[in-house]
C-alpha cells in the first residue's frame, strides 16, 4: 500500500511562539540580557539581578529607571509592541537596545513572568502577571488587571519556572552552576561597559553578592572583576576615524601582562556582541609581544553611525553586521599596535605572584609553632654565593631618597611625622588630632607630645587630659582566644618575608617596593595596614594612648554626614530606610550607653552629650586620615557585633583596621599647588606627609609586629617583581 503524502498545515499560534521563544531566549543568560538592556534603555543607575537554580527556577531583575505606565501594561510582553522604534524606516538608525519587541513576549512564552513597576508620576506601583504574551490572573478566577502595591520608581520583572513547558531545552542546558556562571559573566561584561551604572547580582538567599560594581570609572570596574594584577597593565585608547565613520574605545593589556585563556569583550554601539574576525585580529596583533600560548585582556568598544550596522541578523542579537569590516578591522589593529609599540619601549618583565611556600622561604618561630624550638631555616647562607647572588640588604648604605631632591622645608626632627609641612593657609575641614601616648602594644609611660594643627604645629604639651599610668595586662579569655587565632592562621613564609625585608621606596600612593633576599616584591600598602591595624588594636585592646581632638566634634553630625553621603552615593540602597534622623539618634545612644567601655578598652572618649573627645593611638606618630571617620562611626553603630564579647571586640577591631589602613589623604587641589610655590615639588605637602608616614613608621611596624595570615599570601597583595638569578639569565640571553 502507498504511503500517504505528507500534508502541510499551519502550525498554531502557540507552537510558532515557543517555537521562536527557542530561537531568542536559548538559556538563562540570554533572558537576562535581553533584561539588562532594557534596564538600560529605561535610564537605570542600579540594576540588581537575583538567581535560584541558575536562573531557571527564579531570575529576578530589578532597577531604578523610568517605568512602565499602567496603561502600557497589557501591551509589555506582546509580541513586536514595542516603545523603541514606530516604522520599518527606523531600523536603519537605531539608538536603543531593544527595538524588536519580542524579549518579553518570549520570556512569558517559556516561563511565568510578573512585572511590579512604578513611574515617577504614579502614586503607586502595579503589579501584573502575564502568561504566553497576555495578563492572567495572579490567581485562578481573579481579575487579570492589574494591581496597586507598594514600590520604588522603576521596573522589577521576575521570571518563575523557565521552561517549564519546553522540557527538552530545560534537559539541554548545563547544571545550574554553569548556567548561573554565564549570567554573572554577562553581567560583569554589561558592568565594564556600563561604569556608571552599579550592578549586583546574587542567588536567592544568600545575604552577600557574588558580583556587585560600583560607578566609577571602566578601569574601576576592570578592577573589581578582574583584580589589580591587570589593571595595573591596562592601556587607554581613544582613535576617531573619519573616513570610515566609527569611533575606538578600548582598554587593553599592555606586553607586560598575559594570560593562560584571552579575555574578550566587544561592544558595537553599546551592544554586547562576538566577533570572531575582531577576536582572531586580536590574537594574532598579540602574538607579537606575547609568548607562546599567552594571550591578552581587550574590551573594545565600536561606534558607529546606525546606518552603517545592522543588529537585526540574528534572533539572540549575539551578531551584527556593518559595512567596511576588513577596513574597520585593520584601523583597529593599526590603532592598538601604534599603542602597544611605544609602551614596547619601556617594557618590564612580567612580575609574578608570591611563592609562599616553607620550600623556599624561612620558617618562623610564633606562638603556634613555638614548641618546634629544634627546627632550623630551610634556607641556610652558603659559605660562599656567586656574583649574581650577592646583593645589597642595608637600607642604610643607599635608598632611592638619594636620587630624589628632597624638600629644604622638610625637618623629620621637629616631629614624628613632618606635619609642620602643611600649608599655613589652608583651613582645616576635619576634627585635628593632639598626639599623645603610644606604643603598639603597650605603653609605660605618656610622652611629651605636639597638638598638630593643619595650620601649624602648636607648643608642646606637658598635661595631657588623659593618661595612661599603668600597663593593663588582659586576660579576657575573648581578647586571647581572637590573638590565638591570628598567631595560628599566620603565614610563616610571609612573616618571615616582613620581618627581614629592607624598605627600597614607593612605587605611587598605593604600592611600595621592598627587597627580600635576592628578590624584588611590590606591596600593596592599603591591604596589609588594614590587617595590621586589626592585629595592634588586639594586642593594644586596653592599653592605647589617646588622640585628642583639638575641637570636640558632635558624632549625631558626623553620622548624618555619613548618611548622606551613602544615600548620594547608593540612592537604591537607601530608599525604604527610616529616616536618618532617627539612625543617628540610635547609634549615638549606642555610643553613649558603651561610652565606659570604649574609653576603658579603646580610649575612644564619648562624653554624655555625645560628643567625641579622642580616638586611640594604634601606631606612635601615626594619625589616621580622619576624612574617613564619619564612615567610621557609623560603620561602628551597624556592623560592630554589640551582643557577643568576642564577637564585639572582633568586629570592632576590624573597623579599627579600615579606619586607620593606610590610604592617601584627600586633597584640596588650589591649596595644595598654594602650598608647593617655592618648594620645587609638584606633590602635595599632605602627600609628602602621607609617603613618609607610610615609609618610616608604617613599614617598621610591619617588619616589627605584622604576622601576614594564609590568606594574604594567596592574594595579590604581595607581587614578586623580579628574582635576581632569573634577571641574569635574561641578560645572559641577551
Amino acid at each position: 500500500m502507498a504511503e500517504r503524502t505528507p500534508t502541510i498545515r499551519k502550525l498554531s499560534e502557540a507552537v510558532v511562539n515557543r517555537i521562536a521563544a527557542g530561537e531568542i531566549i536559548q538559556r538563562p543568560a540570554n533572558a537576562i540580557k535581553e533584561l539588562i538592556e532594557n534596564s538600560l534603555d529605561a535610564g537605570s543607575t542600579s540594576i540588581t539581578i537575583t538567581v535560584k537554580d541558575g536562573g531557571l527556577k527564579v531570575l529576578q531583575i530589578q532597577d531604578n529607571g523610568h517605568g512602565i505606565s499602567k496603561e502600557d501594561l497589557p501591551l509589555v510582553c506582546e509580541r513586536f509592541a514595542t516603545s523603541k522604534i514606530r516604522e520599518f524606516e527606523d531600523l536603519s538608525n537605531i539608538g536603543t537596545y531593544g527595538f524588536r519587541g519580542e524579549a518579553l513576549a518570549s520570556i512569558s512564552h517559556v516561563s511565568h513572568v510578573a512585572i511590579t513597576t512604578k513611574t515617577a508620576d504614579s502614586a503607586c506601583a502595579w503589579k501584573a502577571h502575564y502568561s504566553d504574551g497576555v495578563m492572567v490572573p495572579a490567581k485562578a478566577g481573579g481579575s487579570s488587571d492589574a494591581k496597586p502595591t507598594a514600590g520604588n520608581v522603576g521596573t522589577q520583572i521576575l521570571i518563575e519556572d523557565l521552561f517549564f513547558n519546553v522540557p527538552i531545552r530545560k534537559k539541554a542546558l548545563k547544571a545550574a552552576a554553569e548556567e548561573y556562571n554565564r549570567i554573572v559573566d554577562v553581567v560583569t561584561r554589561y558592568a565594564i561597559h556600563n561604569s556608571s551604572v552599579s550592578f549586583t547580582c546574587k542567588k536567592v538567599g544568600s545575604n552577600s553578592a557574588d558580583f556587585r560594581s560600583t560607578q566609577g570609572s571602566t578601569r574601576d570596574v576592570i578592577r573589581q572583576v578582574y583584580g589589580p594584577a591587570v589593571a595595573k597593565e591596562l592601556i587607554d585608547i581613544t582613535h576617531h576615524n573619519d573616513e570610515l565613520e566609527f569611533k575606538i574605545n578600548a582598554v587593553v593589556s599592555n606586553a607586560n601582562y598575559n594570560m593562560k585563556k584571552m579575555v574578550f569583550l566587544l561592544f558595537i554601539n553599546h551592544r554586547a556582541v562576538d566577533s570572531s574576525n575582531i577576536k582572531r585580529a586580536m590574537e594574532n596583533l598579540y602574538s607579537v609581544y606575547l609568548p607562546k600560548n599567552a594571550h591578552a585582556f581587550c574590551y573594545i568598544s565600536l561606534e558607529m553611525k546606525p546606518q552603517n550596522v545592522d543588529v537585526n541578523v540574528h534572533p539572540t542579537k549575539k551578531e551584527v553586521m556593518f559595512l567596511n569590516e576588513e577596513k574597520v578591522i585593520e584601523a583597529l589593529c593599526d590603532t592598538i599596535k601604534d599603542k602597544l609599540a611605544n609602551v614596547n619601549d619601556s617594557r618590564m618583565f612580567k612580575p609574578a605572584q608570591i611563592v609562599t611556600t616553607t620550600a623556599k622561604l624561612s620558617q618562623i618561630t610564633n606562638t603556634a609553632d613555638s614548641s618546634s624550638t629544634k627546627s632550623k631555616p630551610i634556607i641556610s647562607t652558603p659559605t660562599y654565593r656567586k656574583e649574581h647572588e650577592m646583593v645589597r640588604t642595608d637600607s642604610r648604605l643607599q635608598t632611592l631618597d638619594s636620587f630624589i631632591k628632597s624638600n629644604p622645608t622638610f625637618n623629620k626632627s621637629k616631629s614624628a611625622s613632618p606635619a609642620h609641612l602643611a600649608s599655613s593657609s589652608s583651613t582645616p575641614s576635619n576634627p585635628v588630632i593632639q598626639r599623645e601616648s603610644s606604643n603598639p602594644v603597650t605603653t609605660t609611660e605618656t610622652p611629651k607630645t605636639a597638638s598638630v594643627e593643619r595650620m601649624e604645629v602648636d607648643s608642646v604639651s606637658d598635661q595631657p587630659s588623659i593618661t595612661r599610668d599603668n600597663i593593663v595586662d588582659v586576660q579576657l579569655s575573648s581578647i586571647l582566644n581572637l590573638k590565638e587565632k591570628v598567631n595560628t592562621a599566620a603565614h610563616s613564609g610571609m612573616t618571615d618575608l616582613f620581618r627581614n625585608h629592607t624598605l627600597v621606596g614607593p612605587v605611587d600612593d598605593r604600592w611600595m617596593l621592598l627587597q627580600y633576599q635576592t628578590k624584588l616584591f611590590i606591596v600593596d600598602v592599603e591591604d596589609v595596614s588594614r590587617e595590621l591595624f586589626y592585629q595592634l588594636a588586639l594586642y593594644g585592646f586596653s592599653n592605647f594612648g589617646y588622640l585628642h581632638l583639638s575641637t570636640p566634634v558632635s558624632i549625631h553630625e558626623l553620622l548624618l554626614v555619613a548618611l548622606n553621603e551613602e544615600s548620594a552615593l547608593h540612592p537604591k540602597e537607601s530608599e525604604g530606610l527610616q529616616d536618618f534622623e532617627s539612625i543617628a539618634s540610635q547609634i549615638v545612644q549606642t555610643f553613649i550607653q558603651r561610652r565606659e567601655m570604649l574609653q576603658e578598652y579603646f580610649s575612644m572618649v564619648v562624653l554624655e552629650d555625645g560628643t567625641l573627645m579622642s580616638l586611640p593611638v594604634i601606631l606612635k606618630g601615626y594619625e589616621p586620615n580622619l576624612g574617613k571617620l564619619p564612615l567610621f562611626l557609623i560603620r561602628l553603630g551597624t556592623e560592630v557585633d554589640w551582643q557577643t564579647e568576642e564577637g564585639c571586640f572582633d568586629t570592632f577591631c576590624r573597623e579599627i583596621g579600615i579606619f586607620y589602613a593606610c590610604e592617601p589623604p584627600y586633597l584640596d587641589t588650589e591649596s595644595n599647588n598654594q602650598d608647593n610655590i617655592g618648594t620645587g615639588k609638584e606633590e602635595p605637602v599632605e602627600l609628602v606627609e602621607y609617603k613618609w608616614a607610610i615609609e618610616h613608621v608604617v613599614f617598621k611596624a610591619l617588619k616589627q609586629w605584622y604576622l601576614p595570615s594564609k590568606e594574604i599570601a594567596q592574594k595579590e597583595t604581595v607581587v614578586q617583581v623580579v628574582d635576581l638569578p632569573d634577571l641574569y639569565k635574561v641578560f645572559e640571553r641577551c
